[in-house]
């Protein structure tokens, strides 16, 4: 979902793929009546992975507050508007009959402010896969605060930051949308990634037998979740997702991964994966319903489709908006990879 650094790591890219893929089962499972939640980790990866990438970013290319906004607002925003508008306009048509429409909803998705949404009264925007963004958007304007601070000091700040969050989200009851999003423990997968981030640029992470060990671990750890039942909250992925990360990490030092095309391909486009897989699903799984389709065959064209979908979404919309934005369509953004 979030875009590599300036020289690639290939497990990273590779990861990211992985997590917008299990998503894409998830959704597709939840429409047919299969039964494959621990898909919905690779959301706890990507927040892993993003606080990964944004640590690596800053140290390879300082860069000030308001351009390192600007940055990612640039790379996030635009496509996923565009799929908030599709969105809202297929709820005008009667494509979505279960979508109601507000306006005070539509721009707080727009402008992603967490807030209930009147078809469930869940904390979802529009877009319901872009609850999300407003994490990680938050997350953006954390760490470019902190970009105003030595390096030394913007780790603790934003750990010790997302901590007090967390901490008063358990001393404190609220049912309010911002206080009920911005305490959650699964902030903390974000600095868990930066610290990550931290042993990866001291070169300090494990070797290629412990990488292995974690890896497995993690697979592992995430199966036992699936088969077992177990409780699926960020206090059990959030570890398994670090674990995965870092193993993953210590095979790349030791040059395990190597540039192939199609995982490569499905990194790149993870992102817009992510946000457009929703839409094939459900025209996929309700045309197979119509046709008669068994619900099997039709998770799996369903996948299929919407990770296609995504793909061709990334190949002509958002790379080329991504060139027309770094060519100065706006202003002079950062000078790196997104």
């Amino acid at each position: 979902m979030i875009s590599a650094p300036t020289t690639t790591i290939y497990g990273i890219q590779y990861l990211r793929a992985v997590a917008a893929l299990g998503v894409v089962v998830f959704h597709a499972a939840e429409r047919t009546g299969h039964h494959f939640a621990i898909g919905a980790a690779g959301v706890d990866v990507f927040f892993v992975i993003s606080g990964f990438i944004m640590w690596v970013i800053s140290e390879r290319r300082p860069v000030s507050p308001l351009a390192f906004l600007r940055d990612r607002i640039q790379r996030i925003a635009p496509i996923y508007w565009l799929a908030t508008v599709v969105m809202v306009i297929g709820g005008l048509v009667g494509l979505f009959p279960n979508l109601v429409l507000s306006n005070a909803h539509v721009l707080s998705s727009l402008l992603f402010i967490p807030m209930r949404s009147p078809s469930s009264d869940e904390i979802w925007p529009v877009l319901v896969q872009g609850w999300t963004l407003n994490y990680e958007m938050f997350f953006y304007a954390v760490f470019a605060l902190t970009l105003l601070l030595p390096r030394s000091r913007r780790l603790p700040a934003i750990a010790g930051c997302f901590s007090a969050l967390v901490a008063i989200g358990f001393a404190v009851d609220s049912d309010n949308a911002l206080f009920v999003t911005y305490t959650r423990p699964i902030i903390l997968e974000f600095v868990a990634g930066m610290i990550v981030a931290e042993l990866w640029l001291r070169g300090r992470v494990p070797g290629a037998m412990s990488g292995l060990m974690l890896v497995a671990g993690a697979f592992s750890g995430f199966a036992a979740v699936a088969v077992l039942r177990l409780p699926f909250d960020e206090f059990i992925l959030g570890p398994l997702a670090v674990m995965l990360v870092l193993g993953t990490l210590a095979l790349e030092a030791q040059g395990w991964f190597r540039p192939s095309r199609l995982p490569m391909m499905l990194g790149d486009a993870s992102y817009s994966i992510y946000l457009w897989h929703t839409f094939a699903i459900s025209v996929v799984v309700k045309a197979c319903g119509m046709m008669g389709i068994g619900l099997l065959t039709s998770a799996l064209l369903a996948v299929i489709a919407g990770t296609a979908l995504g793909v061709f979404a990334y190949l002509l919309i958002e790379k080329p908006l991504a060139t027309r934005l770094r060519s100065g369509f706006f202003s002079r953004p950062v000078q790196h990879t997104a």
